[in-house]
């Protein structure tokens, strides 16, 4: 029996570059902004205020040219936040309303940063490179990004090349440490490597643990996964695998469920506590990159 709606999913094609929705049953299938321009890839909603918020990596990932940008959900002024230049190739978007803060990783700039809500006060926290050589070690390609600010730690992925079991998973501070720079941070601690190419990252809301989805090669590949950080860092587990391609991940915590999305346009959701079983919500036929879901009012 199919699962009833529990609110609404935000979700991002890369081809053609449009920005959809649908309730989260797979019904409803919208356009909300019918040409996104070049490849968005992160998405993250402010319901309270209105707003969604994606990234876009540019129209050509070897030049700095990735923006963000945001509009309101009840008409399409768009705003760029962040202007090409600023950041090179963003990808996932966390929002962190309280603080009026926004944070994302910056693949091919090799950073993860943060910045206003309204685009202002920019800062990088973390950077793994600077050259056009590091710029070719995908090993250094920071992609995924989860806050957690009861701990006031981040989370980021750096996925490594394609299927090559070389990606990693960082945390670190929030805030850098007094004296240090984003390239020499004293902080950073390894959590998890030898991954197949880990995407992007979910925090759940008790901070307990940490989900990703992963875009490498079977059998540890094209997976959901998860971690436990509470009460310690336990070890990593594939809670399922079968993705095509996985990218976009988002949680429905009061229903106590993820969706995730993947580039081959397939909407998937798990239900805990165990996350291992998928129901297929829609099959797009379209690459689809990030995801974000909104509890139905």
């Amino acid at each position: 029996m199919k699962t009833q709606s529990i609110g609404k999913l935000f979700i991002l094609v890369a081809r053609p570059p449009k920005l959809i929705t649908m309730q989260s049953d797979g019904s409803d299938v919208q356009d909300l902004l019918a040409d996104a321009h070049d490849t968005p890839d992160g998405i993250a909603v402010d319901a309270k205020n209105g707003f969604v918020y994606w990234t876009n990596m540019g129209a050509n990932f070897a030049e700095n040219d990735g923006y963000i940008q945001r509009m309101r959900l009840d008409d399409s002024n768009i705003e760029t936040l962040i202007k090409p230049g600023q950041t090179y190739t963003p990808k996932q978007l966390v929002l962190d309303l309280p603080n009026d803060k926004m944070y994302w990783s910056d693949r091919e700039g090799m950073r993860v940063m943060r910045a206003n809500l309204d685009g202002s006060h920019i800062e990088v926290l973390v950077k793994t490179g600077s050259s056009d050589a590091d710029r070719l070690d995908e090993t250094r390609h920071c992609v995924g990004v989860a806050i957690d600010t009861k701990s006031k730690h981040i989370y980021w992925t750096q996925k490594g090349p394609p299927n090559g079991g070389k990606g990693r998973i960082f945390r670190a501070g929030l805030e850098l440490p007094q004296g240090e720079e984003p390239a020499k941070r004293s902080d950073v601690e390894l959590l998890f490597d030898q991954l197949p190419e880990p995407i992007d990252l979910e925090l759940d809301d008790t901070s307990e643990y940490l989900y990703w989805t992963d875009r490498g090669d079977p059998p540890t590949g094209n997976s959901l996964n998860r971690a436990k950080l509470l009460p310690q860092l336990g070890g990593h587990e594939v809670l399922a695998v079968g993705l095509a391609e996985g990218i976009g991940i988002a949680r429905a915590a009061s229903h106590n469920a993820i969706f995730t999305s993947d580039l081959g346009g397939f909407i998937k959701r798990f239900n805990g506590p165990d996350f291992t079983t998928a129901e297929v919500i829609a099959e797009l036929k379209q690459p689809l990159t990030g995801i974000a879901f909104q509890e139905m009012a």
